[in-house]
């Protein structure tokens, strides 16, 4: 069965927003400053852009806190063709700990990180639909380590649950990945060497000693 190109998919959604002339209102999903930086300059022309910052998986609460704080100063300091709001979720780490029981062990990018994708999507969903937005999507995509198959899958599980557009993507197509890196030189943006949660900072903190054995 062949994969979906969900970026194609987007490139439709969008050519059919500019026939219809109108801007609809998006909740953008955003993980950190890095990842949303390119999003917000590909999107914001077409959408009216509210962040949602819900990442119970960021640990310790300094680092969530601190990726907030990027988050929020990004959004003053790039030129965006309309102003972009942002919303900050619940931060539930015990909620990520639960899910995340008897997963601890697994590496970076398996069960325990498509359960957590499933733990911030149904959030986002249930947000956007309590605030009547037109669509709802993340950046998670934007990263060379996401599973975009899983995201855009879940994306669009809760979307019909909950009886809301879900805009498919794949934002590190088109170079999306590489300007995410030129944009955050150019802001000084700090990106950070691991996902976010307690497990896969040990796993980058092995990865460099091992590294550095050598």
């Amino acid at each position: 069965m062949q994969k979906q190109n969900y970026s194609i998919l987007l490139e439709q959604t969008i050519a059919d927003i500019k026939k219809s002339g109108t801007k609809p209102f998006l909740l953008l999903h955003a993980c950190c400053a890095p990842c949303s930086s390119y999003v917000l300059e590909y999107l914001s022309e077409l959408f009216d852009i509210t962040l949602f910052f819900f990442n119970p998986n960021i640990s310790p609460e300094s680092e969530y806190e601190f990726r907030k704080r990027e988050l929020s100063r990004l959004i003053g300091d790039m030129p965006l063709p309309s102003s972009v709001k942002l919303i900050s979720g619940r931060y539930c780490p015990e909620e990520f700990g639960k899910m995340a029981k008897g997963l601890e062990d697994l590496p970076e990018g398996g069960s325990r990180c498509k359960n957590c994708y499933r733990m911030r999507l149904a959030e986002t969903a249930k947000v956007a639909k309590e605030g009547s937005f037109d669509y709802f999507t993340t950046t998670l995509s934007i990263s060379p380590y996401k599973n975009a198959e899983w995201l855009n899958t879940i994306g669009a599980e809760e979307g019909e649950r909950l009886g809301i557009s879900y805009l498919f993507s794949d934002f590190k197509k088109k170079n999306g990945y590489k300007r995410s890196c030129q944009l955050s030189e150019i802001y000084g943006l700090y990106r950070q060497d691991y996902c976010g949660c307690e497990f896969s900072k040990l796993e980058a903190e092995r990865r460099k000693q091992a590294k550095n054995t050598f």
